[in-house]
């Protein structure tokens, strides 16, 4: 049996029964009006005549009343016949009293309304004249006239037979009506009601007993319909459940292996973020695990300063060597990748028609990408707490549509990945303020013991002076000896002075550059010497600890400048790009290349070299005699897939505008 999907317009079970029910109301309510109307006017009809049979007896009365002229009784009785003449004309709104309005009725009243001005006024003019007139004479005036009476009288009663008639077939009209009714009512039931109640529990019937090729009829538009239509959608849907189990059961079997899947891929995202001690292996851990769940044909992990203003690649998989060299660093807004932190989300687009826009818009190379074989790019946000930190970007070589499941998984393995880029941050946080902490302590250590020592011996030495001058005869040797022992202790105290001030650098409240020209200002205000700052190209931040290693590596030049260079001029030269490079260069008298050698007697130079190495840098020396001297600090440049120490891999994962030490 086959089912019928169209649906007529909605004609519901209440509105068939409730137009059954109206139907059958307004003729009930018909029927009696009818009777109503019909009892009313037959009640006013025998009023009527009635009140035309005291008529009657007021002519009598009238005319027994003529021959005893008594003219006084007479106008009585003459405007009590007219009462009642204009009763039967105009009828009694008090009660049901009305002449038939039939055109027998009316010609009859009429007639006798006629006959009675006629005899009114004969009547009336008798006692007036004083004449006598013969009772015989009166009785047959007033004997036709209740002849007109009756006549009124007889067609009346002739109507009012028409409306009995008519009554009596109204009322077993009503009756038949009723008996209809009560059919109509009991077969619109069976038709609307039981019928189809009847055929759903034969269908259910069927269906328990396993026959789910059950279909019951669903014609028409009603509630029963409707039903009916659902059921055989329900037989259907049984019946190819049980068709299609077994393809059902591998469906949702599939789907848990999926849910699985993700599962274990939030989990090994979480151990990768517990396991990783550097940001360059967290971010190449992510970028093979983000490729692998999401198929992807290429996968970039990107880095983002503090301002948000460029894109640094941290790791790549299945990227063409050129690509990785050219999108090194991408400006903010100037490729897909890359994108701006109010706008950051989600996205998917094709290449082709982002590289129209983008053309339009005169952005960066757009058709790199599709040189590469890549024909559309997704895009994930790396954020924590609304800080933009970095991004995610898979690359496919066929226009792929992603999930809504999967674009939530990379969401959060992308929470996952910014999380241990904020640990790696914290830790190098921490591990640079215990070494603060400890420098710390040095420093007051310092400043109790040998700074008040050295102070001391100053005051001393000073005493010991004004001692010798007041003395009759001062040896030569004596003050020369004093003046080279005061000459050591303001050298020592300028130099704990220094150890001082290095001791309490710290540069996480601060980039690196702010704090260099906060160096400068110190060396300047120190030595009277000018000291140029020059800045080239945009590098990746520097981490706190690894800040603090090149700036002690700077004062230590500065330092040298100070105590050896005699010069007149120092210049301090970053090179933030393709690699840090922080270049110190002076015009004082340079050094011996017997003493750039090592050996344990230069301890700056050795110290320099050991802070330059602790952060995998290269730190070279080159000087000209009578020319100045130029100190080099090199920090490596971190090719993506190359392993960094961790001081320096931990730049990216402290490098944030926001710090969690005060």
């Amino acid at each position: 049996m086959t089912t019928d999907n169209t649906l007529p317009p909605r004609r519901s079970l209440a509105l068939k029964i409730g137009a059954i029910g109206c139907a059958l109301l307004v003729m009930a309510l018909a029927a009696i009006g009818l009777t109503l109307r019909l009892t009313w006017s037959l009640d006013g009809g025998a009023a009527a005549i009635n009140e035309a049979g005291r008529m009657r007896m007021q002519t009598w009365q009238m005319a027994q009343a003529l021959p005893a002229a008594d003219a006084q009784h007479l106008d009585a009785l003459l405007q009590q016949f007219d009462a009642s003449l204009a009763l039967l004309q105009g009828g009694d709104p008090s009660r049901p009293l009305a002449v038939p309005r039939d055109a027998a009725s009316r010609s009859a009243l009429e007639a006798v309304q006629r006959h009675w001005q006629q005899l009114r006024s004969s009547w009336q003019q008798l006692p007036a004249a004083g004449t006598s007139t013969q009772p015989a004479a009166i009785a047959q005036q007033a004997d036709a006239f209740v002849g007109n009476i009756n006549i009124l009288v007889s067609t009346i009663e002739r109507q009012l037979a028409r409306w009995t008639t008519l009554l009596n077939t109204a009322q077993f009209a009503m009756m038949a009506l009723a008996i209809v009714a009560a059919l109509a009512l009991l077969y619109a039931a069976q038709l609307l009601v039981f019928g189809p109640l009847s055929r759903l529990q034969q269908g259910l019937a069927r269906l328990e007993e396993g026959d789910l090729s059950t279909r019951v009829p669903a014609h028409g538009s009603d509630e029963f319909a409707a039903v009916a239509r659902g059921f055989n959608r329900m037989a259907t849907s049984l019946q190819d459940l049980y068709a299609s189990l077994e393809r059902r059961v591998q469906y949702k079997t599939e789907h848990l292996q999926a849910e699985r899947a993700r599962l274990a891929a939030l989990y090994e995202g979480a151990a990768l973020v517990a396991s990783a001690d550097s940001l360059e292996s967290l971010a190449r851990g992510f970028a093979s695990q983000t490729r692998r769940i999401a198929q992807a044909d290429a996968v970039a992990v990107r880095w983002s300063d503090e301002n948000n203003r460029r894109y640094v690649l941290l790791a790549a998989e299945g990227l063409p060597e050129e690509m990785v060299q050219a999108e090194h660093c991408v400006p903010t807004g100037d490729c897909f990748c890359g994108q701006p932190q109010a706008q950051a989300q989600t996205r998917q687009v094709t290449l082709q028609d982002w590289r129209k826009g983008a053309a339009r818009s005169g952005r960066v190379d757009t058709g790199q990408c599709q040189r590469a074989g890549f024909a559309s790019v997704l895009s994930v946000p790396v954020r924590l707490h609304e800080r933009m930190l970095g991004e995610i970007d898979l690359f496919f070589q066929a226009p792929t549509a992603m999930a809504a499941d999967d674009r939530a998984l990379l969401d959060a393995l992308a929470s996952h990945l910014a999380g241990g880029m904020e640990a790696l941050r914290a830790d190098a946080l921490q591990r640079e303020a215990a070494v603060a902490d400890e420098r710390g302590l040095l420093a007051r250590e310092l400043h109790d013991s040998i700074a008040q020592s050295l102070a001391f011996l100053k005051i001393q030495a000073a005493l010991l002076r004004d001692e010798i001058a007041r003395a009759p005869q001062p040896s030569a040797r004596v003050g020369g000896t004093l003046a080279e022992l005061d000459e050591g202790i303001r050298e020592s105290l300028s130099d704990v002075r220094e150890l001082l001030l290095h001791f309490r650098t710290r540069t996480n409240l601060e980039d690196f550059v702010p704090a260099l020209r906060t160096t400068l200002t110190k060396f300047e205000h120190q030595t009277g010497l000018p000291a140029h700052l020059r800045l080239a190209g945009e590098g990746m931040a520097l981490p706190p600890d690894v800040q603090v290693q090149v700036l002690h590596v700077v004062q230590e030049a500065l330092s040298n400048v100070r105590k050896h260079a005699q010069a007149c001029t120092v210049w301090v030269d970053v090179q933030q790009s393709p690699q840090w490079t922080v270049e110190v260069r002076d015009d004082g008298r340079g050094i011996d290349e017997a003493d750039l050698l090592p050996d344990e007697t230069h301890v700056g130079l050795r110290i320099m070299r050991e802070r330059a190495a602790s952060i995998g840098a290269a730190l070279d020396i080159s000087t000209v005699p009578g020319a100045g001297t130029c100190v080099t600090l090199s920090l490596p440049r971190m090719p993506v897939g190359v392993v960094a120490p961790p001081a320096v891999a931990a730049v990216l994962a402290s490098a944030h505008t926001e710090r969690l030490l005060p």
